[in-house]
């Protein structure tokens, strides 16, 4: 079966279904093949209640030692109920799931399996997924996908269209040469595929990660590569003066420079005053004080008669951008003429927008994606400014300064990523960093706790509200069933409406959400119309609410380090002491030393390198924490080694091929476009 077929090509897809697989980017085979599992379940022998474990994931065989209770508190419904394995009995809650009585029967063997909470004799375990012994003795000791869905798909629909694609005659799609392969010691491309799918044995699933894993890296620091040798023989055809706006501004901020930010700042003038054409990275950790330095690369462009223009993750980032632009300029009678531009305006808004662009009337354009859609024409682009660019990637940022002609591009980042590795992602660009944090900022006070102390958490969090505060909890998955035993954000933000007072604000925020919805919740959150945000992680980036002065992550140990440290940058931000408590689900020692590191330190980068030190090949089933660059599967925290692996196989290909030419001869096998190769 070839990759660029439909999946309306395989059995048992129809109309309907194709719609629904399209939800999520699945339109022809090569998409379904690409669509990884997001983990594994592995499925172990059920366990006698007397050897349970504080935070581990197992099952349990029983039966029903009594009946169920139900109660309804608020708009959520709770099961409770007790099963015994002939020894000890092990408490049972269900959230939302009336129908339970029709589903346990009593005297019937079942097999529970769930996270287990609490201490011996008083074992819990919180919406466990239920099974007959005939059901989970087809599953024991496999590796069963579990891929990332939407309402109506279910894991079985994908499953099935993935077999069937897999067992169809499909050309062989290797690429890569054989003496990298031997080399590097990676497993054929066909293999791979199956292996990252339905992996026989665990060794099997990590031979074909590593392998999909290198690809990732290779063909993205291929590209890299190209990028570099081609912008450093661009001229710069922007040459920009030096402009008394910019020092005006930084004389009428309420506050200094650090020394960090003005070292900074002069190579961006050397820069855009040079003979090349920029491409900057700036680093700097949550709260340094980098969008000013954009703001004043802006201002320097704008000064000169150019176009600027500033993307952002988010719509809401992108507003929080634009409205400040707006508020330095009537303040400071700056020389912007700001311009928003988002993917949710009207088609009326759009076009008016387009008009200004293309007539050079804006001189500093802020927005999101639409400001590379095709219809986005502008007068004389000199500087594109990406922020978050982990979240962006080559191909935009490339697209970005394609809006113009050989284009100034600086690019903002708050990810701590260790040397060695930015060295390797960003070949392209020149590195700066903003190592210094401004003096009027408080520390965050950190704690990493077990599950034990989430009463306290709540209590905490319940006073810090009655302040005027407002707070987070962050949960890693979304919906039910995608992964036992990890608090979801759905489920849990009902619960937490039972805990907490009917005073307190609560809502929810997943990545599943529709745009206009998500934006309008943090927007509203941002009010201080929300006391409680319960979120996954997608208010990493995009929201800026100083009000809010706690964060509480749930399942912490399911994140790296470094995120977790980008998630706590949410907090922090106003003129209050902030906190934030991880609470981790397992009871393992070397998990809490690692969550410990975020108690001993607020350095980003000390962070990274601690985190890289410390994972090592990490954790497969971890959570990636490296935003989205180019890559579905890779991460290059737990990859690092196989990153520098790819680095040297580029380098090596490039001097045996003589260059960029051998790169058009590769039969790659899905769309990889080279950017001119």
């Amino acid at each position: 079966m070839e990759w660029d077929a439909t999946i309306r090509s395989l059995k048992g897809i129809g109309e309907k279904t194709a719609a629904l697989f399209a939800k999520i980017g699945i339109c022809y085979i090569e998409d379904l093949l690409r669509h990884y599992p997001l983990a594994y379940d592995t499925f172990s022998k059920p366990v006698p209640i007397s050897d349970l474990q504080a935070g581990v994931l197992c099952a349990v065989r029983g039966k029903l030692s009594g009946g169920i209770a139900g109660k309804r508190i608020r708009a959520l419904s709770l099961s409770t109920c007790k099963v015994s394995d002939g020894t000890q009995e092990l408490s049972l809650t269900f959230f939302n799931m009336p129908y339970l009585k029709n589903r346990i029967r009593p005297g019937e063997v079942y097999i529970f399996r769930g996270v287990v909470q609490g201490s011996p004799g008083k074992w819990k375990m919180e919406q466990p997924a239920i099974y007959t012994p005939e059901a989970y003795a087809a599953l024991l000791d496999t590796l069963q996908p579990r891929y990332s869905l939407t309402r109506g798909l279910t894991n079985h629909m994908v499953t099935k269209a993935v077999r069937q694609a897999l067992s169809g005659e499909m050309t062989e799609k290797e690429y890569l040469p054989e003496d990298i392969r031997v080399h590097y010691g990676l497993t054929g491309y066909r293999d791979a595929m199956e292996g990252i799918h339905f992996p026989a044995s665990m060794e099997m699933l990590q031979s074909a990660r590593r392998r999909l894993v290198f690809d990732e890296f290779f063909l993205f620091l291929l590209r890299l590569r190209w990028c570099r040798e081609h912008e450093q023989a661009t001229k710069n055809r922007w040459p920009m003066r030096e402009t008394t706006e910019t020092e005006r501004l930084i004389q009428a901020l309420p506050y200094p420079l650090t020394n960090a930010q003005r070292r900074v700042w002069d190579e961006i003038q050397a820069d855009l005053r040079g003979e090349a054409v920029m491409n900057r990275l700036v680093q700097g950790d949550v709260g340094s004080g980098k969008t000013i330095l954009a703001v004043l690369a802006l201002l320097m462009t704008a000064a000169g008669g150019w176009q600027g223009a500033l993307m952002a993750p988010t719509e809401v980032l992108a507003r929080q951008h634009f409205e400040a632009i707006c508020e330095l300029t009537d303040a400071h009678n700056l020389p912007f003429v700001p311009l928003l531009l988002t993917g949710s305006m009207t088609v009326r808004e759009k076009r008016e927008c387009y008009e200004r662009i293309e007539s050079g009337e804006a001189n500093v354009v802020i927005g999101t994606h639409a400001l590379i859609q095709e219809k986005a024409i502008y007068r004389n682009l000199a500087l594109v400014v990406t922020d978050e660019q982990h979240r962006f990637g080559v191909r935009q940022r490339e697209s970005l300064a394609g809006k113009g002609r050989d284009t100034h591009v600086l690019v903002m980042s708050a990810t701590p990523i260790p040397r060695t590795l930015a060295l390797i992602l960003y070949g392209d660009l020149h590195v700066s960093l903003v190592d210094e944090m401004p003096a009027r900022r408080l520390p965050i006070k950190n704690c990493v706790v077990d599950t034990t102390y989430r009463q306290k958490a709540y209590h905490f969090i319940e006073k810090e509200i009655a302040k005027g505060r407002q707070a987070y909890i962050i949960c890693p998955m979304v919906e039910e069933g995608e992964m036992e035993g990890l608090e979801n954000v759905t489920a849990y933000s009902e619960k937490l409406k039972s805990i907490f007072p009917s005073r307190i604000r609560i809502a929810s925020l997943h990545g599943r959400m529709k745009p206009a919805e998500k934006n309008g919740i943090m927007e509203t959150f941002g009010r201080g119309e929300i006391d409680l945000l319960v979120s996954t992680t997608v208010i990493e980036v995009g929201i800026n609410v100083p009000n809010a002065s706690v964060m509480m992550v749930e399942n912490a140990e399911r994140f790296g380090l470094a995120q977790l440290h980008q998630l706590r940058g949410r907090v922090g931000r106003g003129s209050e002491q902030s906190y934030c408590i991880f609470v981790s689900t397992s009871g393992q020692q070397h998990t809490m030393e690692r969550l410990s590191v975020l108690n001993r330190s607020n350095d980003g980068f000390l962070i990274a390198e601690e985190d890289l030190r410390l994972r090592g090949p990490g954790d497969m089933f971890g959570i990636r924490q490296s935003g989205s660059l180019e890559f579905k599967l890779a991460d290059i925290y737990q990859d690092a080694e196989i990153l520098q692996a790819a680095g040297e196989a580029v380098e090596t290909f490039l001097r045996e091929k003589g260059g960029f030419a051998g790169a058009r001869e590769l039969p790659i096998p899905y769309k990889v476009d080279f950017a001119g190769i």
